[in-house]
């Protein structure tokens, strides 16, 4: 709705000037505002009310509009009638395509969790868990060629997994928690062998300890989760095909590294970032960020991907300027990568903090706490929070079965709309024959007007990397609909409205089911 309303403007103003159009807060400024009276202004240093007074007038021309305002500077529309029941048909024709995008040839892969191989993935893996998934499924919905893929962090030449290795082999306990207790006695015959060997006995420890969880991890993933990646890509890989001698032949024939203290530099200052960064160390051993260079190297060199999105953990922030500086360095424009960071959460049962500290040992993971509340609960709420904000996650209120709960709240929708129409199929109603023309109570429009935002906010979560805008969405056309079932009966005597309303009904199920699937909560049609 959004995109034909500035379609409509652009071409009735014949302006070129950018401009905004959204949703109006109050009713009372309408259904839709735009600041393009305010950008007019500042260009032509005029006063943006008399500019906007000006335009209202040529707007209410436009047959989409019943009422066009100028209201301080701002210009407010009211949508007509016809042109939303216009909308609602079209929802009941396209269905679960309601939406959707065109096929795109722009390449996405988006790479998520990725979690270091020394344990469970805990529950402060699970942000990026879910915001990964539900994106792939938005950018997916809008007809882009998405890939997920999973990095696995096993390269044997890594710190981690030498300490990893050192554990297996009782000579360290970095890492050590029951579970993992578990895991080496599970592989103590291939431990026992290793021991006899002299040669890197910590790194081939390490990677066979690290191989079990990850597949533990996987298996969690696939089944528990049910998130399914396109592709998991393995860290020790690069090295076996010799990525790491190809990136560094690169690097020494555009003169970007030098030695200093046996240690291996990149001149990443010359590429904005605050520093020079270490490749390889003086022990000879790689750093996370030549890994990762050699990784994003083969993401746009050899796999040619349009757009890399990562999403990582609140502890790689300081990663993310030596990275781009890294792909400026190749010849890679840093505008293909997106960086999203996930901050920290804090795990509460309610007012009582959850000890988190995975080094020690001591923490709670994502698979006991999708056990302890279920995975919807876990999902929504950790989604309900935008990336860059710190999120408190209160156990407690995850598991109530109350429209306190808002996953409960939301899903509790589907349910009501779901009980209506399977009380209609009793009474034998064909839906299809209705007269939309009927639909014109306050409660019939205001639960229009909030459906026909969909394929708006679809875009908006898209365009803004967060599908915290359509979990946002949900909760407002769950309470728009709570609203309408509370002040409006739908089936009544009257067998033409009863139609027109069970159509609306219909057409909030089709933008909940698409709503449910993209952020990847389950469809229950009773509670």
């Amino acid at each position: 709705m959004k995109q034909r309303i500035v379609s409509l403007i652009k071409k009735t103003t014949k302006s070129t000037i950018p401009f905004d159009v959204f949703v109006s807060r109050k009713r009372e400024f309408g259904d839709y505002s735009t600041n393009l009276a305010f950008n007019l202004a500042k260009l032509r240093k005029k006063d943006p009310q008399g500019i906007s007074e000006n335009l209202a007038k040529k707007l209410s021309r436009i047959s989409a509009f019943e009422r066009v305002e100028a209201k301080s500077g701002f210009i407010n529309f009211w949508i007509k009638k016809e042109w939303l029941l216009k909308e609602i048909q079209k929802i009941l024709t396209k269905k679960n395509d309601y939406g959707r995008g065109f096929k795109k040839k722009k390449k996405i892969q988006i790479e998520f969790i990725s979690a270091n191989p020394t344990g469970q993935l805990t529950v402060g893996n699970g942000r990026g868990t879910f915001f990964g998934d539900s994106l792939s499924r938005i950018l997916k919905f809008l007809g882009y060629q998405v890939t997920k893929e999973y990095y696995i962090n096993n390269a044997k030449n890594s710190s981690q997994i030498e300490e990893l290795g050192k554990t297996a082999l009782k000579k360290g306990k970095v890492y050590l928690n029951d579970y993992l207790r578990k895991k080496i006695a599970l592989i103590e015959p291939k431990l026992t062998k290793i021991i006899r060997s002299s040669t890197n006995k910590y790194q081939q420890a390490g990677y066979i300890l690290a191989q079990e969880i990850q597949k533990d991890n996987q298996d969690f993933i696939q089944h528990k989760l049910k998130i399914k990646f396109d592709n998991w890509f393995s860290e020790q890989s690069l090295y076996e095909k010799n990525m790491a001698k190809k990136l560094l032949k690169q690097l020494q024939q555009k003169n970007l590294v030098y030695l200093k203290n046996k240690a291996l530099w990149f001149k990443a200052k010359k590429f904005g970032d605050e520093q020079d960064r270490v490749l390889i160390r003086a022990n000879q051993k790689p750093t996370y960020f030549f890994s990762d260079l050699m990784y994003h190297l083969d993401k746009f060199k050899r796999r040619k991907f349009d757009q890399v999105i990562d999403i990582w953990g609140a502890d790689h922030f300081g990663y993310k300027k030596r990275l781009l500086a890294g792909l400026s360095a190749l010849g890679i424009s840093p505008s293909k990568l997106k960086i999203i960071i996930m901050q920290m959460l804090t795990l509460r049962r309610g007012k009582k903090k959850v000890r988190i500290s995975k080094r020690k040992g001591e923490y709670l993971t994502l698979e006991q706490v999708v056990d302890e509340v279920g995975l919807d609960p876990t999902r929504f709420l950790f989604l309900m929070v935008a990336p860059e904000t710190h999120l408190d996650f209160d156990l407690e209120l995850a598991k109530k079965r109350s429209m306190e709960n808002p996953v409960y709240y939301v899903q509790y929708t589907r349910v009501r709309v779901n009980s209506i129409l399977n009380k209609a199929k009793t009474l034998e109603y064909k839906i299809k024959t209705s007269d939309l023309k009927l639909l014109g109570t306050e409660p019939d429009l205001r639960l229009i007007k909030e459906l026909v935002q969909f394929p708006d906010k679809v875009k908006e979560s898209a365009e803004v990397y967060n599908p915290q805008v359509l979990v946002t969405y949900s909760l407002n056309l769950a309470r728009v609909f709570h609203n309408f079932y509370e002040r409006q009966r739908v089936i009544t005597e009257n067998q033409a409205e009863t139609k027109a309303r069970l159509s609306l009904i219909l057409t909030t199920k089709i933008v909940l089911d698409n709503l449910f699937d993209l952020i990847g909560i389950a469809k229950l049609d009773r509670m």
